[in-house]
């Protein structure tokens, strides 16, 4: 027998054995290759509602791939059984794809899985239920999610706000993202008020309204999207349900999105024990964009007050909402530093008042006219922010008190390293 012939025969080994598990097994592509980090098993059954069918099928291709970029195991299974004795030495992270378990030995080995210090991801329909007491301690304990409320229909992409920053899942997340087409849930549990839940990222309400069915849209609330419980290794994630058209055939992906998809590798990555690669360092600011500037501290934009653009007009903190209020250029001068130009008006900077080089000095829009305290130094740090200092005074553009409240009026302060001189820049359209 060739070598080649040999090879052949051990792949439909692999194969057989795989059809009689219910499991596909992704063999090791190369005997030196070193062993991987941890071992992912993702469930399914890929046999209902045309857009989890979909999901399903892009999913398991999608994941084999990641796992040998981040040197990870992948097994797809349908057989729900093998939950019944899983071990953390077997498996460090499960993932339901597209369902849950549905018999009482399943449900019993995931619940002892998971308090021997077993990882999962949740997607989408795998929270799903309108009978959380048939399973409460999936779906009230650890979850925290409860009964199914309503859902938005068509699937559509949405803005969303990351909520937590410095959970190991999410250090890869700008402020605001835009996620991958999916049909969104609402639930009865109260995720913001139980105190074992975080969430992680939640619509941001620049997407509202939400789906284009008007009775099956979100018009304003808050909706997490994406949350752990701390009292497990987990992470939920409501997408995963992809846009088909009239013959089931997928007309979006999940993984359409660079952001959402970091999210996804960076939470296996914590859940498995893997290592997490560090946010991308940021590069030049481009002159020609404009961007919203959103505080590190409280998530909200640098806003030109009641979107005024006279002599002025106060430079504060608001929620976001993409106006031309909150858009900023950084135009280059000289010597590294920028001028930030007021989207409402490109001629209006912002600009420390009266000159001055105290602490604590107000920050408003005045027409540019070169002056040193018109004038900012972007300065990069880690996980993609910059503080800002000033040309004239050496202080930096601050939110004071590390405030979290609208309306509060920006100001320069001493340089002191804290989450209210940090800012993250996203694009604007």
């Amino acid at each position: 027998m060739s070598k080649n012939a040999g090879m052949s025969a051990m792949t439909r080994a692999f194969v057989v054995l795989g059809l009689l598990l219910g499991v596909i097994l992704v063999p090791t592509q190369n005997s030196a290759q070193a062993a991987p980090q941890f071992n992912v098993i993702g469930f399914y059954h890929g046999t209902y509602d045309s857009g989890h069918i979909a999901f399903v099928r892009e999913a398991n291709p999608w994941f084999t791939q990641a796992a040998a970029q981040n040197n990870f195991s992948y097994t797809a299974s349908n057989n729900w059984d093998l939950l019944n004795n899983i071990s953390p030495q077997q498996y460090q992270v499960v993932m339901f794809l597209d369902d849950q378990p549905a018999s009482g030995s399943q449900r019993a080995g995931f619940q002892r899985y998971m308090e021997n210090g077993g990882g999962f991801f949740g997607w989408h329909v795998s929270a799903f239920t309108q009978n959380a007491s048939q399973w409460p301690w999936y779906h009230n304990t650890f979850l925290g999610s409860g009964n199914f409320r309503n859902n938005t229909w068509f699937p559509t992409a949405a803005t969303l706000q990351t909520d937590n920053r410095t959970h190991p899942a999410t250090k890869r997340l700008p402020a605001t993202f835009r996620s991958s087409v999916s049909e969104w849930y609402s639930w009865n549990g109260g995720l913001r008020n139980n105190p074992n839940i975080t969430v992680l990222a939640s619509v941001h309400p620049s997407s509202f309204p939400l789906g284009t069915d008007p009775n099956q849209s979100w018009y304003s609330g808050d909706y997490p999207i994406m949350w752990t419980n701390k009292n497990f290794k987990m992470v939920y994630a409501n997408f995963g349900h992809n846009s088909v058209n009239g013959s089931g055939q997928s007309t979006s992906s999940t993984f359409a999105s660079a952001d959402q998809n970091n999210f996804i590798i960076d939470s296996l990555l914590w859940l498995g024990g893997g290592t997490i690669p560090p946010p991308d360092p940021p590069g030049p600011i481009p002159p020609n964009q404009w961007f919203s500037v959103v505080n590190k501290n409280s998530s909200k934009c640098v806003d030109a007050r009641s979107a005024g653009t006279a002599n002025g007009t106060a430079i504060q903190q608001y929620a976001c909402n993409s106006s031309l209020a909150q858009g900023y250029q950084f135009q280059a001068t000289d010597g590294g530093y920028v001028r930030i130009n007021n989207r409402g008006n490109a001629a209006q900077v912002i600009d420390v008042s009266n000159v001055s080089s105290a602490d604590n000095a107000l920050l408003h829009l005045w027409a540019y006219g070169g002056g040193n305290n018109q004038q900012w130094q972007p300065v990069a740090e880690d996980g993609g922010y910059f503080h800002f200092v000033s040309r004239h005074s050496g202080k930096c553009l601050t939110v004071p008190n590390s405030s979290t409240a609208d309306s509060v009026q920006l100001v320069q302060l001493t340089c002191n390293g804290s989450a209210a001189q940090s800012f993250r820049l996203t694009q604007q359209a």
